[in-house]
């Protein structure tokens, strides 16, 4: 009415008068068309009873009492549970939430993202980030597989093992399997979600057989927690050791273990402590008082701030959309989630939209997403724990990619920092290296030995600049590996174990130890040799000849030698063309001369006489000649030796 009452008492103005009502109309339908905006916005909430995240998230809703004013639908769930995860979601879905924020799992993270694209309902989370195209899922946690991969260059690792767990780690994977073929390195990798405590130790075992000392740990933080404990106990934490933790919250965590096992730990940080603004929310978290509370005040972790910057998104985005007077009211039942076809909310893309838009400096650094809702532009820190806790050695960015900040000067702090603390060196009682001294009931502390090796030690802390406190070896051994437990008893068992810093005595370098210990170089060497009596020469006897072969090989020869001549003399006695006549032929040619010619009485002699001498030749002629074999055993046996002196031989087998 008050609109109407103004056109007509200014209807009959000049023009001017018009222009001027024609502005004040306008302005008065855009407050109108403001106030239709929502002045409280509901928004859904999907934890795990009692999370730390559920906690953070009343908190940031009671720093955020700007108009429009966030309300909250909570249901306090099972986020592994598709059953309890799709009522939850239908049930603030019908009640007309117009976000919604919280956590999923790897089991449920399909189901809700079917959801959120079908009913065009945007889903704000902590979660680990997952590879999707689903615009309705903004993804607070930035996606980590570049940073690992170009902290692994910058360490220049070519075989090392990946242990990842089945959330976010199959994606991280296969960029580093891609890589890894790419500049041929040798990856390892291991699922956790398929091993039990007991098989997990067993892998760690067999890595340690397989000197497999660079590892990559992704996981979630609380099954982070328990892996590092369980590295820990089975002394798996030793300086050999490089262990890169694919996670958000490298301070979060309590390395206390690993520093007394002196292990190389590197890692990522999300949040700043040394901005003041994040040092100054942090201490508003800490002084938050909820007496619904039931935990009692813990750290803010980096999930934690996470879902503080994803609370900030929300508001942020629903105060543009009230500035840019765009309508997104909603009637008070939104539907069924279970209908078919799905009927999507209209308004949904437009929040979607101003959720992407939102850019801001967050507890989690520069808060900005891409268009698939995807955290970009942001920087990760890059730590490594030291002695003196943990420090930062560079950062990571999509621009810059790694940039190293670990400077010289860092390196001289660390070594000037020997003179803080009082290091162990142990050693053993050995004559003249380490002895007690006579009275040494009277002395304490370092007084009470005597030896070179005393003297050694404590010219070094002289000359280095660093106390140190001499401790005897709790068993007395000098250190052995036991061949079943695999375990180091003795002095280089304290210092594998991380018991003892140095090691000062009389102690052989052997191969075994230096797989786990450095030596220096030795000051004093045993001189061990190996000595021979020289050999006396002897004459040459007269069956030196025989020396070359054993009597045993020499008398085979001289029984082959005879069994060869034997064979060959009973083979020439069978062999009938060994057998030949004697050769007759003169005498049987002289015998047909005279058979031709008439035989001639001798002189004085009778006719008888001249027939008896005829019946002798006739006599003769009858009897057959000889045959004669030219292998006997002295021709044999002499064969045998000149095919074995390889001598030629007058008879040779027919």
């Amino acid at each position: 009415m008050f609109g109407i009452w103004l056109f007509v008492s200014f209807s009959n103005a000049n023009g001017n008068m018009r222009q001027s009502f024609a502005l004040l109309f306008t302005s008065l339908l855009g407050l109108c068309s403001c106030s239709s905006f929502p002045s409280n916005i509901n928004i859904g909430g999907l934890f795990p009873t009692d999370s730390h995240e559920y906690d953070v998230f009343r908190f940031a809703l009671s720093q955020h009492n700007d108009v429009p004013k966030l309300v909250p639908q909570v249901d306090m769930v099972d986020t592994g549970s598709s059953f309890a995860m799709t009522y939850a979601f239908c049930s603030q879905f019908s009640k007309g939430v117009y976000a919604i924020i919280g956590l999923y799992d790897r089991r449920t993270m399909n189901m809700l993202m079917s959801f959120c694209g079908a009913l065009h309902v945007c889903f704000v989370t902590p979660s680990f980030p997952i590879d999707t195209n689903n615009q309705f899922v903004i993804q607070l946690r930035p996606e980590l597989q570049d940073a690992l991969i170009a902290l692994v260059e910058h360490y220049k690792w070519t075989k090392f093992v990946y242990m990842y767990s089945s959330d976010s780690g199959l994606t991280v994977l296969q960029k580093i399997l891609d890589t890894a073929a790419e500049k041929t390195w040798q990856v390892t990798s291991i699922n956790f979600d398929t091993l039990t405590e007991t098989a997990f130790l067993k892998v760690i075992q067999d890595l340690d057989n397989k000197k497999e000392y660079k590892i990559i740990l992704d996981c979630e933080l609380e099954r982070l927690i328990s892996i590092l404990n369980l590295i820990a106990v089975q002394k798996k934490n030793l300086k050999n050791y490089h262990y890169i933790l694919a996670n958000l919250g490298f301070m979060d965590l309590n390395l206390t273990e690993f520093k007394k096992g002196g292990a190389n730990v590197t890692g990522f940080q999300l949040m700043n402590y040394t901005d003041p603004a994040v040092s100054r929310m942090i201490q508003e978290w800490l002084e938050f008082d909820s007496k619904d509370l039931k935990s009692p005040k813990r750290r803010l972790k980096y999930t934690g701030a996470l879902t503080y910057d994803g609370v900030t998104v929300m508001a942020t985005a629903f105060q543009n959309l009230r500035k840019q007077r765009i309508d997104i009211s909603r009637r008070g039942n939104a539907g069924e989630c279970l209908a078919n076809p799905p009927a999507p909310w209209g308004q949904g893309i437009d929040i979607q939209r101003a959720l992407q838009q939102v850019k801001f400096e967050g507890l989690t650094g520069n808060v900005q997403f891409n268009d698939k809702g995807h955290r970009t532009n942001f920087t990760v820190s890059v730590m490594e724990f030291s002695p003196n806790g943990p420090k930062k050695v560079g950062y990571w960015n999509e621009h810059e990619k790694y940039v190293s900040t670990a400077t010289y000067a860092s390196i001289l702090n660390e070594t000037f920092g020997l003179q803080n603390r009082t290091y162990v060196v142990t050693t053993i009682l050995e004559s003249p290296y380490v002895m007690l001294k006579k009275n040494h009931e009277q002395f304490q502390g370092n007084d009470k030995y005597e030896g070179y090796c005393v003297e050694l030690a404590a010219e070094i802390a002289k000359h280095v600049g660093y106390s140190y406190r001499l401790e005897l070896v709790g068993d007395g051994k000098y250190g052995a590996k036991d061949s079943e437990t695999k375990m180091w008893n003795g002095m280089v068992g304290e210092l594998v174990y991380g018991k003892a810093d140095v090691a000062v005595a009389p102690l052989t370098i052997t191969l075994v130890r230096e797989e786990v210990i450095d030596f220096s170089k030795p000051f004093m060497s045993l001189g061990i040799s190996i000595m021979i009596k020289k050999p006396t020469k002897s004459k040459p006897g007269v069956f030196s000849f025989l020396d070359p072969l054993a009597y045993e090989i020499w008398m085979c020869i001289v029984f082959a030698y005879i069994g060869v001549s034997v064979v060959l003399f009973l083979v020439s006695r069978f062999s009938p063309y060994e057998w030949q006549a004697d050769d007759e032929e003169d005498g049987t040619e002289q015998q047909n001369q005279n058979q031709n010619q008439p035989p001639s009485p001798e002189p004085n002699q009778s006719p008888n006489q001249h027939g008896q001498n005829q019946n002798q030749r006739d006599e003769k002629q009858e009897k057959q000649p000889e045959h004669t074999n030219e292998f006997g055993i002295f021709n044999s046996l002499w064969f045998s030796l000149g095919a074995f002196m390889q001598q030629g031989c007058d008879i040779s087998p027919r």
